[in-house]
Formats: structure tokens, C-alpha cells, sequence
């Protein structure tokens, strides 16, 4: 054992109370295996990560960042430091001390200021995850030309949100791109490695680097979709951002074919046919973020227009806690789910979160003890301890022959995705009367609704009314940006408008929307849920029987204590979450 690591295991003995013996079977692993010593303490998760930053800073004397903030990074080496080699070797090139950084402005780990060890001239410095591979702190002080250096201990979480963060910024805008490209696009035939890293693609095709950049930037601003609109004489390129779409760029016309072909070739599309609706999809990377994209192409009269649907793979999936209930709903909607028989129905147009609803009572209900089955079109997010089925109407599998196949697999809950037809609703319903939990969407305005469908695809009203044991309804608004909504209070038009009255206005602060950088200028932030909860209780169900007038059922599920979307969106209005305009926009007739 070398000096440097006698003086690290003294430290974590003495200090952060490990075992003798603990020592020995790392020394005799290391031995093995060949790895660091500081990577078999957390494999063996005898250590945190941060713990041993901390027994090595103490034992080195080597300053630790818990975080690496951006104005620390030196972006002026990153032209010529391959990312790669970087995220292999978990390490960055920080600012010299000469000029920002002077090392008594590093917080020590118990949050005291060190003491200054500025030298003349120009220190660099390299933050570093461990210390088992310097010959690689070599080779990047070569690739960087430098000196002198200093090094920085951090976390791999730390140092890799800076690399990817730093590539980013150091990218071409899309308006250099564009200017810079040339006319004949050939370079659009260069292959790109599967699911590759977009902030690792070093190729110099113009066209290439537009649509990496067009797609990192929409992940960036947390959007769901990309549109690329043709025109007659310009093309358009705008994300959807919580569910408002966004122009963001709009490059010369000539662009157009040769941006269309490459999103072609990354999905392994025809490029030669531009005269029928294609589709496809592919797996990129982008930091440490996974995202599935799926693509549409249709011809129009000016070219093809292209939609790419974002999908984050890297996000968990949303608690029932957290999609945007109240305690109360809640308590409402935990007890229509562990029925052990019936149909509950999300509604909603397309778009409102349904299935993110839908996911996260999967997730509530996903026990050991019960068997899940779903049918889906498409099948966005996979969920373990669940079996899913996916569509596929080219081979005749649709949401009913599925459906018929499943209650022979000896469900408890079954998801369907959607109820379309006849055949699905009657199997749906056959399915929730002999025993299962049934759960599906409808694309309705309201709660209500949901039955006066059911009854126009062909269901009978006494068989609604003895399957289906509630309904909810939901529509998404937008969450004020907390850096910078603003308080204000409005005019007596708007409270009118939204139904507030003076009394609610008293006792609570409403906010509008400004905007921000945080925000992308839009003034809001995420989005959350609305909600209504209808429960088919038996004076529902009589009422059933008798007529399925939607503003009926409507009345009565509201006298029984039903709180609607627009009563639901004001209660946010009032805790200061979303804006009135918000509100009237989702919820407006």
C-alpha cells in the first residue's frame, strides 16, 4: 500500500468509522480485480460517493465541490477536448486561478472557506472524480497545452451535468448553421451512430449539426413535439411547449427537403418517396437523458411536413400524489381504484395527460399479489411488474381482439387504451361485470359525457349503469414560472369571467405571468392536472336508467358533492399555481 493510500484509510478508520476488516477485503479486491480503491468502497456501498470525496479531501488535502457551477467551467479548451474522452475519464477543465478562481473561494465540505493558495502566473484547474487514473489527468493537460495545474475532487453527477451542459452552450446556434450551410445539402447521406449522443456527434455535415441541434434544443426547453411546417416560399420550424406551440426558427426554404431526408434517414425511412404519409421512430441520446422520438411525415401542397413526438425515457413516471389532486379527490379516486370489479374512465381531449393519469394508478396498484395486463396504442412508457401489449392493426391485433385474449390471462386489472368501437365497449363491459377491473379513456369534454358516449356507441344505458363505477374528467394547464410570476390583482371582468368571488379575493393572492429565461419567455413552467371526479353512486345509476342527458348527469353528480374542472382550476387560480387566463383558456365551452 502506497503512502498516499495508508494516509486515505487512516482518514476513513479514524474519521468516518470503517472497519479494519473492511479495509483488508478492499485492498485484497483491488488486488483482484485491479479497480480503485475508492470505486470497490461504493460498488460495495460501504461508502457514499460523497463520504469518500470528503475522506479524500481530508486526506490529500485536495479541495471538494460538491457542485461545479457553469461560470466555472473553461468553455475556451472545449474546441479541442474531445467529450467522449472526457465523460469517460469523469473529468473537466475548470477556470485558472488567475483569472476568477482563486482556490479560497473553494467552500471546504464542512461549508468554511479554505485558506488561500493562489500562485503567480496561471493555475489551471481540473476537476476530478477520483484519483486511481492520473495518467488520463496527463493526457488532458497535454490536450489542453497547459503547465500548471491544480485538481478538483467532485461527484460524477456533478462533473457530467458540467460537460453536457458546457457542449451545449459551446454548440453553433441554429442560426449559424443555417447560415453557414451550403446549398446542395449532399452531406446529408453521412450516417449516424443509433441512439448516439447528440452533444458527442462531431460531424461537420451543416445539415447534420441542425437537426442535432434542432432536436438537444427542444429537449432543453422541455418540449413534447417538434413541427416542421412547409410554406410556399419559407418553412417553419416550432416546438410544443406545455402544450402551446412555439416558432423558434425559420431557415430558407432550399433547407427544407434536405432536413426532411436526414430526419428520413435517422428513422430508416424511403427517402425517395415524398408522395405518401410515412412513419417511423429512433432512439437518441442527449447528456444523460434517453429520448424516444416518434415521426410522422405527410406530403402537403409545399413539401412534407414533419412531426417528431418526444419522448423522455430518463423522466420517472408521476405518483398518484403528484399529478395534481387534491387530498380530498384523492381519497375519491383511491377508493374508485381498489374496486375489485367495474369501469373507471379517463376523459379527456387528446393531449390532457391521460395516460400519465392512467401510468401512475397502474403504478399505485402494482402489487406482487395482483396481475396487470394492458393493451395500448402505442405503448409509451414500459412499467415493470406489468404485462403491456401493443396495437398493431397490420397484423389484425386491435383493442378488442387483444381485449378478448386477455380475460383469458387470468387478470386483475386490465388497461385498455382506448375505447373506439362497439366491439371494445361490450367486451369492456363484459370483462368489468364478471369479475375484473376495467380501465379506459373516452374522448369527451367532461365526466358526463363519457356515459352519453358510451350510449351513442351502442351500449345500453342498464349496462353502463351497472359496469361503470366512476369517470374523471381532466384537462392540463400550465404552472407559473416561480422566478417570475408576478402578484397582481384583477379586474372585476376577469373575476367575473372566471367566477371568483370578492371574498376568495380577499383571503388568497392571484399571479400573472411575466417570463423569464428559466421559463423560455413564456411565464410558465410544467404543467398540472385539473380534475373531476364523477362516482356512479346508486342516484346516478337510477338516473341512468331513465335518460342519459349529459347536463342532467352532470347536475346530479354536482348536488352529490362533484367538484367540476373550472371549480378546480379556480382553487389553483387561488393557491397562486396558474393564471385566471390559464384557466378560462382549458375549461372554456
Amino acid at each position: 500500500m502506497t503512502t498516499l493510500q495508508n494516509r486515505l484509510m487512516e482518514v476513513l478508520t479514524q474519521r468516518f468509522q470503517i472497519r479494519e476488516d473492511q479495509v483488508r477485503e478492499i485492498m485484497a479486491l483491488r488486488e483482484q480485480k485491479g479497480m480503485g480503491v475508492g470505486e470497490l468502497f461504493i460498488q460495495k456501498k460501504i461508502l457514499s460517493e460523497e463520504k469518500l470525496l470528503e475522506a479524500m479531501h481530508m486526506a490529500y488535502e485536495i479541495p471538494y465541490w460538491p457542485d461545479i457551477p457553469l461560470e466555472s467551467v473553461c468553455t475556451a479548451f472545449l474546441q479541442q477536448l474531445p467529450i467522449g474522452f472526457l465523460k469517460k475519464h469523469v473529468m473537466i477543465p475548470l477556470k485558472s486561478l488567475s483569472v476568477s478562481l482563486p482556490l479560497e473561494s473553494i467552500k471546504e465540505p464542512d461549508g468554511e472557506t479554505g485558506p488561500s493558495h493562489e500562485a503567480p502566473g496561471e493555475t489551471h484547474l481540473i476537476a476530478v472524480r477520483n484519483l486511481d487514473n492520473l495518467q488520463a489527468v496527463d493526457d488532458l493537460v497535454r490536450l489542453m497545452g497547459i503547465q500548471d495545474y491544480r485538481l478538483i475532487l467532485s461527484t460524477k453527477r456533478a462533473i457530467l451535468s458540467a460537460i453536457n451542459t458546457a457542449f451545449e452552450l459551446c454548440l453553433d446556434s441554429a442560426e449559424q448553421i443555417v447560415q453557414d450551410m451550403e446549398e446542395d445539402g449532399k452531406a446529408i447521406l453521412n450516417e449516424i451512430e443509433d441512439r448516439a449522443d447528440l452533444l458527442d456527434d462531431t460531424s461537420d455535415a451543416p445539415i447534420i449539426k441542425l437537426v442535432n441541434h434542432v432536436i438537444s434544443q427542444a429537449v432543453k426547453a422541455r418540449a413534447s413535439d417538434i413541427h416542421v411546417e412547409p410554406y410556399q416560399d419559407s418553412f417553419k420550424i416550432r416546438y410544443r411547449i406545455d402544450g402551446i406551440l412555439y416558432d423558434t426558427l425559420t431557415p430558407p426554404k432550399w433547407i427544407q427537403p434536405a432536413l426532411v431526408s436526414r430526419i428520413k434517414v435517422m428513422t430508416q425511412m424511403n427517402i425517395a418517396e415524398k408522395r405518401l404519409p410515412q412513419d417511423g421512430r429512433f432512439d437518441v441520446k442527449v447528456g444523460d437523458q434517453e429520448i424516444d422520438i416518434r415521426v410522422s411525415i405527410i406530403p402537403t401542397t409545399f413539401g412534407e411536413r414533419v412531426v417528431l413526438r418526444l419522448l423522455n425515457k430518463s423522466i420517472d413516471l408521476l405518483k398518484l400524489t403528484e399529478i395534481g389532486l387534491d387530498p380530498e379527490r384523492l381519497v375519491r379516486l383511491k377508493e374508485l381504484i381498489q374496486n375489485t370489479n367495474g369501469i373507471i374512465l379517463i376523459t379527456g381531449p387528446t393531449g390532457s395527460g391521460k395516460t400519465t393519469t392512467l401510468y401512475a394508478i397502474l403504478s399505485f396498484l402494482n402489487t406482487p399479489e395482483i396481475n396487470i395486463i394492458t393493451i395500448e396504442d402505442p405503448v409509451e412508457y414500459q412499467i415493470k411488474g406489468i404485462n403491456q401489449i401493443q396495437v398493431n392493426p397490420k397484423i389484425k391485433l386491435t383493442f378488442a381482439r387483444g381485449l378478448r385474449s386477455i380475460v383469458r390471462q387470468d387478470p386483475d386489472v386490465i388497461l385498455v387504451g382506448e375505447i373506439r368501437d362497439l366491439e371494445t365497449a361490450e367486451i369492456a363491459v363484459q370483462s368489468a361485470l364478471t369479475g375484473h377491473l376495467v380501465f379506459s379513456t373516452l374522448h369527451t369534454n367532461d365526466s358526463a359525457s363519457a356515459v352519453t358516449r358510451l350510449v351513442d356507441i351502442g351500449v345500453e344505458p342498464f349496462l353502463i349503469a351497472s359496469s361503470v363505477k366512476g369517470v374523471a374528467a381532466q384537462r392540463l394547464i400550465r404552472i407559473l414560472c416561480n422566478e417570475c410570476k408576478a402578484p397582481y390583482t384583477p379586474d372585476r371582468a376577469a373575476l367575473d369571467a372566471i367566477g371568483i368571488s370578492p371574498e376568495e379575493l380577499a383571503s388568497s393572492q392571484i399571479y400573472r405571468s411575466v417570463g423569464c429565461s428559466n421559463c423560455f419567455h413564456t411565464g410558465y413552467r410544467g404543467r398540472i392536472g385539473i380534475f373531476e371526479v364523477m362516482v356512479i353512486d346508486a342516484s346516478v345509476s337510477n338516473l341512468l336508467l331513465k335518460t342519459y342527458d349529459a347536463n342532467r348527469i352532470k347536475a346530479r353528480a354536482v348536488e352529490n358533492g362533484m367538484v367540476t374542472l373550472r371549480e378546480d382550476g379556480i382553487r389553483k387560480v387561488l393557491k397562486g399555481i396558474t393564471t385566471i387566463e390559464e384557466v378560462l383558456r382549458v375549461t372554456q365551452k
